[in-house]
Protein backbone atom coordinates (compact mmCIF):
# COMPACT_ATOMS: atom_id res chain seq x y z
CA UNK A 1 0.00 0.00 0.00
CA UNK A 2 1.11 3.71 -0.70
CA UNK A 3 -0.01 6.79 1.44
CA UNK A 4 0.37 9.89 1.11
CA UNK A 5 -0.26 13.21 2.90
CA UNK A 6 -0.98 16.91 1.45
CA UNK A 7 0.50 18.96 4.61
CA UNK A 8 1.86 21.71 5.90
CA UNK A 9 3.72 20.16 8.00
CA UNK A 10 5.24 16.50 6.68
CA UNK A 11 7.46 15.86 9.94
CA UNK A 12 5.21 14.84 12.19
CA UNK A 13 4.22 11.82 9.94
CA UNK A 14 7.60 10.69 11.51
CA UNK A 15 5.53 9.42 14.42
CA UNK A 16 3.73 7.04 12.45
CA UNK A 17 6.41 5.91 9.78
CA UNK A 18 9.63 5.67 11.44
CA UNK A 19 8.21 4.30 15.02
CA UNK A 20 6.20 0.99 16.60
CA UNK A 21 4.66 -1.60 14.04
CA UNK A 22 4.21 0.72 11.25
CA UNK A 23 7.46 1.91 10.91
CA UNK A 24 8.75 -1.81 11.40
CA UNK A 25 6.65 -2.37 8.82
CA UNK A 26 7.88 0.64 6.41
CA UNK A 27 11.09 -0.43 6.61
CA UNK A 28 10.25 -4.14 5.74
CA UNK A 29 8.99 -2.27 2.43
CA UNK A 30 5.08 -3.52 3.70
CA UNK A 31 3.85 0.03 2.94
CA UNK A 32 5.23 3.09 1.23
CA UNK A 33 4.89 7.00 2.18
CA UNK A 34 5.00 10.48 1.16
CA UNK A 35 4.12 14.20 2.32
CA UNK A 36 3.23 16.58 0.05
CA UNK A 37 3.83 20.02 0.78
CA UNK A 38 1.12 22.26 -0.87
CA UNK A 39 3.19 25.07 -0.61
CA UNK A 40 5.31 23.98 -3.06
CA UNK A 41 2.77 25.11 -5.34
CA UNK A 42 2.40 28.53 -4.51
CA UNK A 43 1.51 31.06 -6.46
CA UNK A 44 3.77 33.76 -3.86
CA UNK A 45 7.46 33.66 -2.75
CA UNK A 46 6.21 33.55 0.59
CA UNK A 47 4.61 30.34 0.20
CA UNK A 48 1.36 31.65 1.04
CA UNK A 49 -1.57 28.92 0.48
CA UNK A 50 -4.68 30.48 2.18
CA UNK A 51 -6.53 33.67 2.05
CA UNK A 52 -9.86 35.61 3.80
CA UNK A 53 -13.39 33.87 3.19
CA UNK A 54 -15.81 35.63 1.10
CA UNK A 55 -18.78 36.87 2.75
CA UNK A 56 -16.30 37.51 5.96
CA UNK A 57 -15.65 35.76 8.78
CA UNK A 58 -12.93 34.86 11.04
CA UNK A 59 -9.88 32.50 10.08
CA UNK A 60 -8.54 32.18 6.74
CA UNK A 61 -9.56 29.37 4.03
CA UNK A 62 -7.11 26.89 2.14
CA UNK A 63 -7.26 27.65 -1.47
CA UNK A 64 -8.04 25.80 -3.90
CA UNK A 65 -5.16 25.93 -6.98
CA UNK A 66 -2.32 24.56 -4.49
CA UNK A 67 -4.33 21.94 -3.33
CA UNK A 68 -5.27 20.71 -6.43
CA UNK A 69 -1.57 20.71 -7.89
CA UNK A 70 -0.64 18.79 -4.81
CA UNK A 71 -3.29 16.13 -5.60
CA UNK A 72 -2.55 16.09 -9.12
CA UNK A 73 1.20 15.20 -8.43
CA UNK A 74 0.04 12.73 -5.76
CA UNK A 75 -1.91 11.08 -8.43
CA UNK A 76 0.39 11.08 -10.88
CA UNK A 77 2.58 9.11 -7.98
CA UNK A 78 0.05 6.64 -7.80
CA UNK A 79 0.33 3.21 -9.62
CA UNK A 80 -2.27 0.22 -10.36
CA UNK A 81 -5.79 0.48 -11.45
CA UNK A 82 -7.38 4.27 -10.80
CA UNK A 83 -10.35 2.57 -8.96
CA UNK A 84 -7.85 1.49 -6.18
CA UNK A 85 -7.82 4.79 -5.62
CA UNK A 86 -8.89 7.00 -2.81
CA UNK A 87 -8.76 10.98 -2.08
CA UNK A 88 -9.73 11.57 1.60
CA UNK A 89 -10.36 14.75 3.44
CA UNK A 90 -10.16 14.79 7.09
CA UNK A 91 -12.90 16.95 8.49
CA UNK A 92 -15.07 16.46 11.44
CA UNK A 93 -17.85 17.13 9.08
CA UNK A 94 -16.86 14.00 7.57
CA UNK A 95 -18.67 9.79 7.89
CA UNK A 96 -17.27 8.78 11.17
CA UNK A 97 -14.18 6.48 11.21
CA UNK A 98 -15.47 2.84 11.76
CA UNK A 99 -13.88 -0.79 11.36
CA UNK A 100 -15.44 -1.06 8.54
CA UNK A 101 -14.55 1.72 6.95
CA UNK A 102 -11.30 1.20 7.83
CA UNK A 103 -11.34 -2.76 6.40
CA UNK A 104 -12.60 -0.90 2.84
CA UNK A 105 -9.77 1.27 2.95
CA UNK A 106 -7.65 -1.37 3.83
CA UNK A 107 -8.43 -2.50 0.34
CA UNK A 108 -6.80 -0.08 -1.74
CA UNK A 109 -3.54 -0.04 -3.22
CA UNK A 110 -3.14 4.16 -2.77
CA UNK A 111 -4.29 6.29 -0.51
CA UNK A 112 -4.37 10.28 -0.89
CA UNK A 113 -4.95 11.92 2.67
CA UNK A 114 -5.38 16.08 2.65
CA UNK A 115 -4.75 17.67 5.99
CA UNK A 116 -6.66 20.65 6.51
CA UNK A 117 -5.29 23.79 8.44
CA UNK A 118 -7.13 26.84 9.62
CA UNK A 119 -10.64 27.24 9.15
CA UNK A 120 -11.04 25.17 6.28
CA UNK A 121 -10.58 24.16 2.62
CA UNK A 122 -12.00 25.92 -0.76
CA UNK A 123 -15.58 23.85 -1.04
CA UNK A 124 -15.19 23.72 -5.05
CA UNK A 125 -12.03 21.38 -4.16
CA UNK A 126 -13.75 19.13 -2.10
CA UNK A 127 -16.23 18.66 -4.56
CA UNK A 128 -14.39 18.34 -8.04
CA UNK A 129 -11.58 16.16 -6.22
CA UNK A 130 -11.99 14.73 -3.13
CA UNK A 131 -13.93 10.96 -3.08
CA UNK A 132 -14.78 11.53 0.93
CA UNK A 133 -14.55 13.00 3.97
CA UNK A 134 -13.56 10.99 7.18
CA UNK A 135 -13.88 12.23 10.74
CA UNK A 136 -12.37 10.47 13.67
CA UNK A 137 -14.72 11.81 16.07
CA UNK A 138 -17.12 14.74 16.98
CA UNK A 139 -14.34 17.33 17.73
CA UNK A 140 -11.86 19.80 16.06
CA UNK A 141 -7.92 19.90 16.30
CA UNK A 142 -5.57 22.28 15.02
CA UNK A 143 -5.05 20.07 11.73
CA UNK A 144 -6.06 16.79 9.64
CA UNK A 145 -1.85 15.22 10.56
CA UNK A 146 -3.23 14.07 13.44
CA UNK A 147 -6.57 12.68 12.42
CA UNK A 148 -4.72 11.37 9.39
CA UNK A 149 -2.20 9.27 11.36
CA UNK A 150 -5.33 7.79 13.54
CA UNK A 151 -6.42 6.60 10.12
CA UNK A 152 -3.06 5.55 8.82
CA UNK A 153 -2.32 3.26 11.80
CA UNK A 154 -5.64 1.78 11.83
CA UNK A 155 -5.64 0.94 7.83
CA UNK A 156 -2.44 -0.73 8.42
CA UNK A 157 -2.98 -3.11 11.37
CA UNK A 158 -5.37 -5.20 8.62
CA UNK A 159 -2.47 -5.09 6.32
CA UNK A 160 -0.69 -8.48 6.26
CA UNK A 161 2.68 -8.36 7.86
CA UNK A 162 2.34 -5.02 9.60
CA UNK A 163 1.22 -7.30 12.65
CA UNK A 164 3.22 -10.14 14.19
CA UNK A 165 0.49 -11.59 14.44
CA UNK A 166 -3.02 -10.94 12.29
CA UNK A 167 -5.07 -12.58 14.72
CA UNK A 168 -4.07 -9.74 16.97
CA UNK A 169 -6.31 -7.22 14.45
CA UNK A 170 -8.88 -10.13 13.79
CA UNK A 171 -9.47 -9.62 17.80
CA UNK A 172 -9.36 -6.74 18.70
CA UNK A 173 -12.60 -4.49 19.75
CA UNK A 174 -15.07 -3.89 16.97
CA UNK A 175 -13.86 -6.26 14.45
CA UNK A 176 -16.46 -8.69 15.36
CA UNK A 177 -19.34 -5.55 16.02
CA UNK A 178 -18.61 -6.02 19.85
CA UNK A 179 -15.90 -4.29 22.24
CA UNK A 180 -13.03 -6.35 23.64
CA UNK A 181 -12.94 -8.54 26.61
CA UNK A 182 -10.54 -7.84 29.48
CA UNK A 183 -7.04 -9.15 29.18
CA UNK A 184 -4.61 -10.23 31.76
CA UNK A 185 -0.89 -11.51 32.34
CA UNK A 186 1.48 -12.20 34.87
CA UNK A 187 1.46 -11.98 38.11
CA UNK A 188 -1.17 -13.69 38.70
CA UNK A 189 -2.13 -11.41 41.67
CA UNK A 190 -1.81 -7.79 41.14
CA UNK A 191 -3.47 -5.02 44.12
CA UNK A 192 -5.13 -8.32 45.68
CA UNK A 193 -7.14 -8.96 42.29
CA UNK A 194 -5.96 -12.64 40.59
CA UNK A 195 -6.55 -13.53 37.52
CA UNK A 196 -10.07 -15.45 36.68
CA UNK A 197 -9.41 -18.63 37.65
CA UNK A 198 -10.98 -19.70 33.78
CA UNK A 199 -8.21 -18.55 32.05
CA UNK A 200 -5.94 -20.56 33.67
CA UNK A 201 -7.62 -23.54 33.16
CA UNK A 202 -6.35 -24.21 29.70
CA UNK A 203 -9.88 -25.48 28.67
CA UNK A 204 -10.29 -23.53 25.32
CA UNK A 205 -13.84 -24.04 24.91
CA UNK A 206 -14.23 -22.48 28.34
CA UNK A 207 -12.34 -19.75 27.86
CA UNK A 208 -13.84 -18.39 24.41
CA UNK A 209 -17.04 -18.65 26.03
CA UNK A 210 -15.98 -16.55 29.28
CA UNK A 211 -14.20 -13.99 26.77
CA UNK A 212 -17.55 -13.54 24.82
CA UNK A 213 -19.31 -13.64 27.61
CA UNK A 214 -17.13 -10.67 29.19
CA UNK A 215 -17.07 -9.17 25.64
CA UNK A 216 -20.89 -9.07 25.31
CA UNK A 217 -21.29 -7.64 29.01
CA UNK A 218 -18.87 -4.91 28.17
CA UNK A 219 -20.29 -4.06 25.26
CA UNK A 220 -23.83 -3.79 26.90
CA UNK A 221 -22.53 -1.63 29.66
CA UNK A 222 -20.30 0.51 27.77
CA UNK A 223 -22.02 0.79 24.19
CA UNK A 224 -25.38 -0.60 23.61
CA UNK A 225 -25.79 0.70 20.42
CA UNK A 226 -23.36 -1.14 19.12
CA UNK A 227 -25.66 -4.59 20.32
CA UNK A 228 -28.74 -2.47 18.53
CA UNK A 229 -29.80 -4.68 15.64
CA UNK A 230 -26.93 -6.48 16.00
CA UNK A 231 -28.20 -10.49 14.30
CA UNK A 232 -26.93 -12.41 17.55
CA UNK A 233 -25.89 -15.72 17.07
CA UNK A 234 -27.58 -18.65 19.74
CA UNK A 235 -24.55 -18.72 21.84
CA UNK A 236 -24.36 -14.43 22.30
CA UNK A 237 -28.03 -14.89 22.73
CA UNK A 238 -28.08 -16.84 25.34
CA UNK A 239 -25.13 -15.53 27.19
CA UNK A 240 -27.28 -11.93 26.87
CA UNK A 241 -29.96 -13.41 28.16
CA UNK A 242 -27.78 -14.77 30.73
CA UNK A 243 -26.40 -11.13 31.57
CA UNK A 244 -29.45 -9.04 31.41
CA UNK A 245 -31.25 -11.85 34.25
CA UNK A 246 -28.07 -11.16 36.12
CA UNK A 247 -29.07 -7.41 36.02
CA UNK A 248 -32.48 -7.86 37.01
CA UNK A 249 -31.96 -9.87 39.09
CA UNK A 250 -29.62 -7.16 41.17
CA UNK A 251 -31.90 -4.55 40.10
Amino acid sequence: MKIQALTLFPEMFAAIGEYGVTGRAAKQGIWSFCAINPRRFADNRLGYIDDRPFGGGPGMIMMAPPLQAAIDEAVANCSGNPASRRVIYLSPQGAPLTHQKVSELAGYDNLILLCGRYEGVDERLLQSSVDEEISVGDFVVSGGELPAMMLMDAVLRLIPGVLGDIESAAQDSFANGLLDCPHYTRPSEFCGMAVPEVLKSGNHAAIAEWRLEQALRRTLNRRPDLLEGRALIPQEARLLQKILSEQQDKA
